[in-house]
């Protein structure tokens, strides 16, 4: 476990110049004292809705206890990531796996994750991105909602504009998202993920069934509430939900992180004219 966060911290640490990573983030609630008041009420939009926006990381320490915030992206990097390692680690007894599920998770750990796509640098998928240890960047504007993951520059669109979603989608890694607001909270609908997807670092699987159900909500200015449900009867016994906090990290950016960057094994063992 502290050899992975390691990594995380390594591929994370790049050159700070010239990144805006220290640039005040603008319009942030002050307490008297002069610092953020991450408890003041949630701004926004033109049309009376929360505004989503803004750079968020997962706040880990909520899984197993309350935690102080964390403001700055050193903070949350050295946090540990329970739900990124087992999506269901907040669920009384754990995610109801089909018997195979079960023996596939079991044999992935026993592995230690070396099958993981994102070993391989590929996509991590809905809805893991949301336990990511990198940030992420949610930009609402009128009809779309964008979530920006700094793991190798990838976007995830989630539609606003009452579109339906797709009746037999090519499969995709993010799938394919369409919301309502229900009140102060965007309920994100999303379907049509490819087969095999990883839902956390442990191996719990995820397959072409899947249907998952996200509801967003703005708590306050600094925190970020998402209850997950996920029903995929293929890999799961029943429907099963769960939440993840996501804080907001302030005065800084999203970082240029390609994870394959730098890799040499392609180049010495393609061959070619």
């Amino acid at each position: 476990m502290k050899t992975f966060a390691a990594i995380i911290v390594a591929a994370l640490a790049a050159p700070l110049g010239a990144q805006w990573l220290n640039y005040p983030t603008a319009g942030v609630p002050k307490s008297a004292n002069g610092k953020p008041n991450l408890s003041a009420s949630a701004p926004k939009t033109a049309d009376g809705k929360p505004d989503l926006s803004g750079i968020w990381q997962v706040d880990r320490g909520r899984v197993t206890a309350e935690a102080a915030p964390c403001l700055t992206r050193e903070c949350n990097q050295l946090r540990t990531g329970d739900q990124w390692l087992d999506f269901g680690a907040g669920l009384a007894g754990g995610l109801p796996y089909q018997p195979w599920a079960a023996d596939t998770k079991k044999q992935r750990m026993d592995q230690e994750g070396k099958d993981d796509p994102t070993s391989y640098c590929l996509p991590l998928g809905v809805p893991r991105m949301l336990v990511s240890p990198e940030l992420i960047k949610i930009v609402q504007v009128p009809g779309l909602t964008v979530i920006l993951n700094e793991r190798n520059a990838s976007y995830r669109q989630i539609f606003t504009d009452g579109r339906p979603l797709p009746e037999d989608p090519q499969p995709s890694w993010n799938g394919y998202s369409t919301a309502k607001w229900d009140g102060d909270t965007l309920v994100v609908e999303t379907s049509g993920l490819r087969d095999g997807l990883w839902l956390d670092r442990y191996g719990s699987p995820l397959t072409d069934a899947t249907r998952v159900t996200e509801r967003f909500r703005r708590v306050n200015y600094g925190n970020l509430e998402i209850e997950v449900t996920v029903n995929d009867p293929k890999a799961y016994t029943k429907p099963w939900t769960t939440k993840v906090h996501e804080t907001i990290v302030l005065n800084t950016e999203l970082l240029d992180y390609i994870c394959a960057e730098n890799e040499k094994d392609m180049k010495t063992h393609m061959v070619g004219k």
